[in-house]
């Protein structure tokens, strides 16, 4: 048997590339590397900045040039960063000598020493992973992930009146709408949405094991934490982290991703949800043209979309909750198990945007089948039996009724039975209650019986 050509051993490189493309322009090893690039030319400009070891500012177009290392980043870079790892074996050392390659071609040897000057790789790579993930987040994920609550958001407030029989454990139970239980989901989602929101991106810029040693070493008088959290949070944006050893110590990661993994739970949940209101005939499939449900039975239309999401929501829980376990730990001042784990953080938000995509997707092809939850409440006037007994209750409570136990008079009457409109208005006719309480009740429907409902869902949701 002849071998394959090359061929993408992760479906997120292959048949899901489209769907996930926009993460690698920033969770990517190019990506990284680029991220790389920029750190080490901006603190050498930063350096320069300050006039460091006889050092004066650069002129703006100098630094123009020079930033183009990173701006232009592309294939050409790339190539040149992989032919000189091959060498190195040291993906930071290949970034320097790339940097220090652009110095030459701009006549900057002079400035050749001051590149990576007194850092360690940790240093770059902790600035770096916090650029990318922060872009990859504020860029891609959290747009995707907005636009799934928005189109819940929607789809809650036109449902808001879509009267529905609930299921608790399975079972009928006290009527609800369709656009509340959507709702929950909105509400929940946005907790979530907040909290990654408020996410810190952490880094460190302090040396070899956080103690700025070689920095002082090279400058005493210099007030070295000043000016690296200038750097950290001036041209990088970032959050600086004054308190470390070799390593960042990853605390954000871990915060942000266990904050992701909720938020794939929860869509996880209504993924589920929609599936099984799909199977009860509740949604209703809108066709693909073109597109084939089953192999073999011609009529099928499978909610796959909700199925991919919910599997790709696990994948992406799972490698979000070993990221999380994995790079709060580090042996003594630095081991180096962050490393290969942090290499997975694309993949674990590639899942997690595969299954934003699904969702949105899936949403956007089922349609409300009102007749459906209609019927399916005219089915079910045992679950009335709940108001029943409540307002008995009540009577009791103000003298209008000497009714002794109304629950269990309920429970002999509907547990296990199936009740229609003329025998559940017959049986409050003959209850020693007041003629309006009769009143209430007897013009009481199952569809009717949702309560606040749907002005819940207007109050909380409407913007």
């Amino acid at each position: 048997m002849n071998a394959l050509p090359p061929q993408p051993l992760s479906p997120l490189d292959g048949r899901y590339r489209p769907a996930i493309a926009p993460l690698t322009e920033h969770l990517s090893e190019a990506g990284l590397n680029r991220a790389r690039v920029e750190v080490e030319v901006e603190w050498l400009l930063h350096l320069t900045d300050h006039k460091l070891f006889g050092t004066s500012p650069l002129p703006r177009e100098t630094k123009d040039k020079l930033r183009l290392a990173y701006l232009d980043f592309g294939q050409d870079a790339i190539d040149e960063l992989a032919d000189t790892e091959r060498t190195t074996r040291h993906d930071v050392k290949a970034v320097e000598y790339f940097v220090r390659a652009r110095l030459s071609r701009l006549e900057l040897d002079h400035l050749a020493e001051l590149t990576h000057f007194a850092l360690t790789s940790e240093d770059v790579n902790s600035t770096s992973y916090a650029l990318t993930v922060k872009r990859a987040v504020n860029d891609v994920w959290l747009p995707a992930f907005r636009g799934v609550i928005d189109k819940l958001r929607r789809m809650a407030l036109d449902l808001a009146d879509a009267p529905m029989l609930s299921r608790t454990h399975g079972q009928p139970a006290t009527p609800t709408t369709m656009g509340k239980e959507i709702g929950v989901f909105v509400w929940r989602l946005e907790r979530v949405l907040q909290r990654i929101e408020q996410t810190e991106y952490l880094a460190k810029f302090s040396g070899a094991t956080g103690t700025w040693s070689a920095h002082l070493a090279a400058e005493p008088q210099v007030a070295w934490p000043n000016i690296t959290r200038e750097f950290v949070e001036g041209p990088l944006g970032l959050t600086f982290n004054p308190l470390t050893t070799q390593i960042e110590s990853h605390d954000w990661q871990a915060e942000l991703y266990d904050h992701v993994k909720h938020a794939g739970a929860i869509l996880h949940n209504l993924a589920q949800d929609i599936w099984t209101y799909i199977s009860l005939g509740f949604f209703t499939q809108i066709p693909v043209v073109g597109a084939t449900g089953s192999s073999t039975m011609p009529h099928k239309i499978n909610p796959i979309k909700f199925e991919n999401a919910e599997a790709n929501f696990e994948i992406a829980g799972g490698l979000f909750a070993t990221l999380a376990q994995t790079l709060v730990t580090s042996r003594m001042q630095r081991d180096l198990t962050d490393s290969t784990t942090q290499r997975n953080i694309g993949v674990a938000f590639g899942h997690s945007l595969l299954a934003l995509t699904n969702i949105s997707g899936g949403l956007d092809q089922i349609s409300l089948a009102r007749e459906v939850l209609l019927d399916d409440l005219d089915h079910n006037w045992e679950v009335l039996a709940e108001a029943i007994q409540t307002v008995i209750r009540a009577e009791v409570v103000a003298g209008r009724s000497s009714i002794s136990d109304p629950y269990a008079l309920l429970k002999e009457l509907t547990r296990g039975h199936r009740i229609g409109a003329p025998e559940l208005a017959e049986f409050v006719n003959g209850l020693d209650i007041s003629d309006e309480a009769k009143s209430r009740l007897v013009a009481l429907t199952p569809a009717a019986y949702t309560g606040l409902a749907e002005s819940i869902v207007r109050s909380k949701l409407q913007k």
